[in-house]
C-alpha cells in the first residue's frame, strides 16, 4: 500500500494541507473542495515518492464507470494508462533549470481509503544524474482544468528536513531550495545510520557471531574446553572486532570513492558465503587460534555490503570523508553493543555443556542454515525468508 516512510506523513499532513487548502480557495466553483498529494523524498541521486489522487475527481476527467458511487477496480484497472497519461501531462519537474521526467513505477492501481474518500495511489522514481539538486521547481496543474477549487499538497523531503507546499490555479509552479545538513547534522546521521544498519543487517550480525562464539573456548584433545581466565577471550573478541572493523574500512573506503566496485548480487552472496565458511569452522574447526585472519578475509567482503548500503542514503561529495567516519563509527558502536551483550554471557556459560553443545554447535548448524537461504536467495533472486 505505497511507500511505507510516507504513511505516517500523509496521515499527520493532511489536518494541516487541509487548513492551508481551504485558506488558499479564493474563489467560488461549482466543485467542492479536494485535495492530491504528492510525497517526494530525495535520496542520493534519484527522487522517489508517492502520488496520492482522489478517485471522485478523476471521473470528471477518466471515463470511469460509476455505480452507485463506486468504482470497479476492474473498471480503474482498464483506465489506469490513460489515469497516467492525464497525470504525467500535468506535472513538470525541474531540477537546478534540468527538466526531469518522473517515471510511474505502478503496473496495477492500488488505493486507500483516506477520510473524505479513496485515493488512487501512483509511485513514481525520478532519476537526477550523478549532482546533487540545488533547487527543486514543481510546475503543478492536476485537475485545475475542471476544479478551480482543487489543491495539490506537496510533501518534499531531504537529509537537511522536511518542506510543505500547497498549489492552486494560480500559484501553479512552486521552487524549494534543496536543504542540506550542517556538518554536525550529517556526521550524526550517518552515525546513526552506521549503528541502524549493523543492528538490521543479519548476515554482518551473523558473521559477527560465528566468530564470537569459540571465543571463550579452547580445543583440547580435538574438543572444545572454556578457557580458564577472562583475558584470554577478551583479547580474541579485540582481535575478532578490530580485525573485522579494520578490513570492511578499507573496502567501504575503496568503493565510496569509487575506486574498487564490486555488482550487488555478487557481494550480497559473498557475504551469505562468508558467513557460512564461519559456521562450518566451528563445526570442523581448521583456523582455530587466528579467529582475526578470517575476521579480516571476510570482512574486506563485507565493506562492499556497507558500501552499498551507504550509497542509498544519499552522499554529498563534499562531505565523503565526515560521512565514512561517521558511518564507520556507527558501524563500530553498533558491533561493540553486540559484543558487550554477548562476551559476559558467553564467558559465564563457557564451561556447561549447554553453551559447547547447544550454543556453540547448535547454534553454528543454525546460522549455517540460513546463511544457506540467503546464498540460494541471492543467486536466484527469490525471497525466501522474511530477513
Amino acid at each position: 500500500m505505497g511507500y511505507p516512510r510516507l504513511q505516517w506523513a500523509r496521515r499527520l499532513g493532511r489536518a494541516i494541507w487541509l487548513v492551508l487548502a481551504f485558506a488558499g480557495a479564493g474563489h467560488v466553483a461549482a466543485h467542492e473542495p479536494s485535495k492530491s498529494y504528492l510525497n517526494l523524498v530525495l535520496a542520493s541521486n534519484q527522487l522517489t515518492g508517492q502520488w496520492d489522487l482522489p478517485i471522485s475527481e478523476l471521473k470528471s476527467v477518466v471515463a470511469l464507470t460509476d455505480k452507485d458511487g463506486l468504482i470497479a477496480w476492474e473498471d480503474l484497472r482498464d483506465h489506469y494508462p490513460e489515469v497516467l497519461r492525464y497525470a504525467g501531462a500535468r506535472l513538470k519537474l525541474r531540477v537546478d533549470g534540468r527538466e526531469v521526467t518522473p517515471r510511474f513505477t505502478g503496473t496495477e492501481p492500488t488505493w486507500e481509503e483516506f477520510t473524505d474518500g479513496p485515493y488512487l495511489q501512483v509511485p513514481m522514481v525520478v532519476s537526477l544524474g550523478t549532482a546533487v539538486p540545488q533547487v527543486l521547481e514543481v510546475d503543478y496543474r492536476l485537475f485545475f482544468e475542471t476544479n478551480a477549487l482543487h489543491r495539490g499538497m506537496l510533501r518534499f523531503e531531504t537529509v537537511g528536513g522536511v518542506q510543505s507546499t500547497v498549489f492552486s490555479p494560480d500559484e501553479p509552479v512552486q521552487r524549494l531550495a534543496v536543504k542540506l545538513p550542517g556538518r554536525a547534522q550529517e556526521f550524526a546521521r550517518f552515525l546513526r545510520e552506521g549503528v541502524g544498519h549493523i543492528w538490521t543487517g543479519y548476515d554482518h550480525i551473523l558473521f559477527l557471531l560465528a566468530l564470537l562464539l569459540p571465543a571463550v573456548l579452547r580445543r583440547e584433545g580435538g574438543k572444545w574446553a572454556g578457557v580458564g581466565a577472562f583475558r584470554p577471550a577478551f583479547v580474541q573478541v579485540v582481535k575478532i572486532v578490530t580485525a573485522f572493523t579494520a578490513a570492511h574500512s578499507v573496502t567501504l573506503s575503496l568503493a565510496a570513492l569509487h575506486l574498487v566496485k564490486l555488482r550487488p548480487q555478487l557481494t550480497e552472496s559473498a557475504i551469505a558465503v562468508s558467513v557460512m565458511l564461519a559456521a562450518l569452522n566451528n563445526l570442523w574447526p581448521v583456523v582455530r587460534e587466528r579467529g582475526w585472519l578470517v575476521a579480516f578475509g571476510f570482512g574486506l567482503i563485507h565493506g562492499f555490503g556497507f558500501a552499498n548500503a551507504l550509497g542509498e542514503l544519499g552522499l554529498r561529495e563534499g562531505g565523503l570523508a565526515l560521512v565514512l567516519v561517521g558511518f564507520n563509527l556507527g558501524v563500530e558502536l553498533g558491533q561493540l553493543a553486540i559484543v558487550a551483550a554477548f562476551l559476559p554471557l558467553a564467558y559465564t556459560l563457557r564451561h556447561t555443556r549447554f553453551y559447547q553443545t547447544g550454543v556453540l554447535r547448535a547454534g553454528s548448524v543454525a546460522i549455517l542454515l540460513v546463511a544457506a537461504v540467503w546464498l540460494a536467495e541471492r543467486l536466484c533472486d527469490k525471497k525466501f525468508l522474511p530477513f
